[in-house]
């Protein structure tokens, strides 16, 4: 028997390569059909990619398609320059992670308060731009596979805008992965947008729609947990970076916890709302070991061992909590909260 899942995969720049392991191994498994995936900046690139394979060639151009974009990704050497500038990059690494720290180009550096990517003008060039224009967007728009939601936030209002079928383009995709330290923002429209991340990392609620299943597998690569309290400029930005693009996802999560406590305690009728079984992979212990740097520095040594990790997760979490697919939920919603 097939069990259809949803997936919800967020984003964490460079680190997305997780992702990538953990949908390589999922793949791998006959019996688990993607019905839908929702996705926040690289969890967008990666389902993007994921459904414009499955659309070409089934399972095995989904792991082709995957292979590719990270490929194509490790071939920016650091997403924080613009596309011009990679050719003259390597001068400028090897001044070494310090200076790449205290840089203008770190979202983290003590530059960063008087930087602004616009004062680059019309000469900045979005370094994913190249990357997500190969997508075949015909395979990523199309009717057939699964359904893909693509989360952004209005500079304007700051609310959370899901792109899905023919609303995905390459502009969306950059929205979706615009860190307005990093990135000049993208506009849709006419109308500006930032990173998904701050409204949604992933949103869910596309998800809960009556015709997907009530399984939602979250691949997590921001880490909820950081023990300690940070002390330097460059870890509090990145502490803080991490709460703020968990915010939105831990509200969401607390209203599903609430609504299966309505419905366990016979407050709510059966089939109002949807009874979503949520499940996590990660690897938090790996996440606390990297830094917000290593998100836009992208290197085939850090890819390998970000797919390698998520394969692992992927064999941990189907080893430990396959059997509960389509039966309940693996995530302690009620621990989560305390």
């Amino acid at each position: 028997m097939t069990l259809k899942i949803n997936l919800a995969l967020q984003g964490g720049g460079a680190h997305g390569a997780f992702t990538w392991g953990v949908l390589d191994r999922l793949l791998d498994q006959d019996g688990i059909e993607i019905a839908a995936v929702s996705g926040t900046s690289a969890g967008a690139l990666n389902g993007a990619a994921l459904k414009a394979g499955l659309i070409a060639n089934g399972r095995r151009g989904a792991k082709t398609s995957l292979a590719r974009l990270w490929r194509d990704v490790g071939r920016v050497s650091d997403l924080r320059i613009p596309d011009w500038m990679q050719p003259i990059l390597p001068g400028f690494q090897a001044m070494g992670q310090i200076a790449l720290t205290l840089s203008p180009f770190s979202p983290q550096g003590l530059a960063a308060q008087v930087y602004t990517p616009y004062a680059w003008g019309p000469a900045w060039r979005n370094p994913l731009e190249r990357i997500v224009r190969r997508f075949d967007f015909s395979g990523v728009c199309a009717k057939d596979g699964p359904q893909l939601f693509v989360g952004a936030t209005r500079v304007d209002t700051g609310r959370i805008r899901i792109f899905s079928g023919d609303e995905i383009t390459p502009e969306a995709l950059m929205a979706s992965a615009c860190l307005p330290a990093i990135f000049q923002a993208v506009e849709v429209d006419g109308i500006a947008y930032w990173d998904g991340g701050y409204s949604g990392n992933p949103a869910l609620f596309p998800l809960y729609a009556r015709d997907l299943p009530d399984d939602i597998v979250i691949v997590s690569i921001n880490p909820l947990v950081r023990a300690g309290v940070p002390k330097t400029p460059v870890d509090i930005q990145n502490r803080v970076s991490e709460i703020s693009f968990n915010a939105a996802l831990l509200g969401e999560l607390r209203a599903v916890h609430f609504v299966r406590r309505l419905i366990r305690d016979k407050r709510l009728e059966p089939g109002t709302m949807k009874a979503a079984r949520i499940h996590m992979i990660g690897d938090d212990a790996l996440m606390n070991e990297l830094t917000g740097a290593t998100k836009l520095a992208p290197s085939p040594a850090l890819f390998d061992r970000l797919r390698a990790a998520g394969h692992a997760a992927a064999d941990r979490f189907l080893a430990d909590h396959g059997a509960k697919l389509g039966v309940e939920a693996s995530l302690d919603l009620t621990t989560l909260f305390g």
